[in-house]
């Protein structure tokens, strides 16, 4: 089925609560969730247990839940990650940046990635990953990434499409130095790859700050960029978040390869207000 090219939408953050809403109106993520009815997932990126903007701020992940609820209180709401510590598991960051809180005051469930059943797939046009095992509950949920604006030492960039690196399971990836470390090889075939088995149903990356040169050490951005970005596009919110870090996503394999398969990145931007 071929895609139909979508917009990116941005706009300039003054707080959570008034930025968040303006924008998923705009994207018209309100229709989307008018007619759902399966649970929704939401998939930060909390890769180990260090703070904004390193990780995804809790703050912004509860303004979601909020707009969901607005929008369709009868919808079930998960927030799920998969962390990639080989010191820690999942529960670790999700205490210390306060998610537990945060799931306990909105009375919604925690799903550790890393352990849920999971379901074997197989596509035979993927060379990198053949065979790929994702949790059931990914695969079934309308599913909503949340990551933070950062360049990465490895993929270049780590946005919605590297975010669903959370997702895959530490049994069937773990080469030894973190919880996911086969993907290092051929990393960008490698994040390409599980895209073509599953890419986010819609996507916001918090680009109010942003990492400029690493996804776990180094300067933010500056000036801070200020930003909230959301697609129902993964490619085109990709390319936008690369150049908002000054790089060409030309030059990135898993969004260039990704172009005009997953989505297009050459978008449209459009301003909410």
């Amino acid at each position: 089925m071929e895609r139909k090219k979508l917009s990116v939408y941005n706009i300039n953050f003054t707080g959570w609560n008034t930025s968040v809403p303006k924008l998923l109106d705009a994207c018209g993520l309100d229709k989307a969730l008018a007619q759902l009815k399966k649970k929704i997932l939401i998939k930060p990126n909390l890769v180990e247990a260090s703070p904004p903007p390193i990780t995804t701020p809790v703050e912004l992940v509860s303004s979601i839940i909020d707009y969901i609820r607005s929008k369709n209180p009868a919808l079930e709401i998960i927030v799920g990650e998969g962390c990639g510590s080989i010191d820690y598991e999942t529960p670790t960051p999700f205490k210390q940046l306060k998610y537990v809180d945060m799931a306990y005051s909105q009375k919604v469930k925690l799903v550790d990635l890393n352990y849920e059943k999971t379901i074997t797939l197989s596509k035979k046009e993927c060379r990198r990953w053949p065979e790929m095992h994702l949790p059931e509950i990914v695969m079934d949920s309308f599913l909503i990434s949340v990551p933070v604006l950062k360049a990465h030492s490895l993929a270049d960039v780590t946005l919605t499409m590297k975010n669903m690196m959370g997702t895959a399971p530490p049994k069937h990836y773990n080469a030894g130095s973190w919880k996911k470390s086969a993907f290092h090889e051929k990393i960008q075939e490698a994040i390409f790859d599980l895209n073509r088995y599953r890419t986010p149903d819609f996507s916001l990356i918090d680009a109010t700050v942003g990492m400029a040169e690493a996804h776990l050490w180094g300067p933010v951005c500056d000036p801070a960029p200020n930003l909230l970005i959301a697609s129902f596009d993964p490619v085109a919110v990709d390319a936008y978040g690369t150049e908002i870090l000054h790089r060409d996503w030309r030059k990135i394999g898993h969004i260039s390869m990704a172009d005009g398969v997953l989505g297009y990145a050459e978008a449209q931007i459009v301003e909410a207000r």
